[in-house]
């Protein structure tokens, strides 16, 4: 089953989606799309703390975990446990490994297998997908 066809623990109406989240948030988390990249402030976020789903205040990513991808959105080792779901994503003629929220299904963004060790993994997140929350 698909991330679109799931049903998660939080779940809301698209009116409910559109009065909650951003524009720039509604069409990244709830249309798929992307923010530019190098125009979340959260990019540069270096304090103690960690990264929750702005849909939904799920936490995602512990900032131990972030690093300096250089691609223009925040970039993470790994997610916590259980947090995040994956599925192919075929647009645009692309083979690539979506990842949304495991609570409320919100699009973040993609996985890679060009992070650094010791995962290997880099989590390509749209920052407008996600709340800061400092130690």
């Amino acid at each position: 089953m698909d991330a679109l066809n799931k049903i998660y623990p939080v779940t809301r109406t698209d009116e409910e989606w559109r009065r909650l989240l951003t524009a720039e948030q509604y069409n990244v988390m709830r249309r798929h799309g992307t923010e530019r990249p190098g125009s979340c402030a959260l990019l540069h976020e270096k304090r103690p703390g960690r990264f929750c789903c702005a849909g939904c205040d799920q936490p995602l990513f512990e900032s131990t975990l972030k690093f300096e991808s250089g691609t223009g959105w925040p970039s993470f080792n790994d997610p916590v446990e259980g947090s995040v779901e994956t599925e192919i994503d075929r647009k645009f003629g692309m083979v690539r490994i979506e990842v949304h929220c495991a609570n409320c299904g919100s699009h973040l963004g993609h996985v890679f297998n060009d992070g650094p060790p010791p995962s290997g993994l880099r989590y390509c997140i749209n920052g407008v997908a996600l709340n800061f929350e400092p130690r």
